[in-house]
């Protein structure tokens, strides 16, 4: 299966989906796109649209560290918004 140049677009739309979740209040909405992603492969494999076990084992940790990294990235924007907006209330407390 060779997604080609939409290929890209589809990975940079999951990854920005993943972000977007990991910014949520729950850190758990980031867990959705990696347990479809897994789902999604594993049917690939036992389809046969992907002929070897180590390839699919690569594609799946690959493109997991890729989810874990923008899920991280999330939850530090997350966290570093909180402080900002925590600093602009003690700064208004103390006026």
């Amino acid at each position: 299966m060779d997604l080609g140049f939409y290929g890209v677009f589809i990975a940079v739309g999951v990854l920005a989906l993943q972000f977007f979740f990991s910014t949520r209040e729950n850190p758990y909405w980031g867990v959705i796109i990696p347990i479809a992603y897994s789902g999604v492969l594993t049917w690939m494999l036992v389809t046969n649209q992907i002929d070897s076990f180590l390839k699919y084992v690569l594609i799946l940790l690959l493109g997991i560290l890729f989810l874990y990294a923008e899920w991280k990235s999330g939850r530090k924007h997350l966290h570093d918004k909180r402080e900002k907006e925590l600093a602009k209330m003690q700064v208004r407390d103390l006026r």
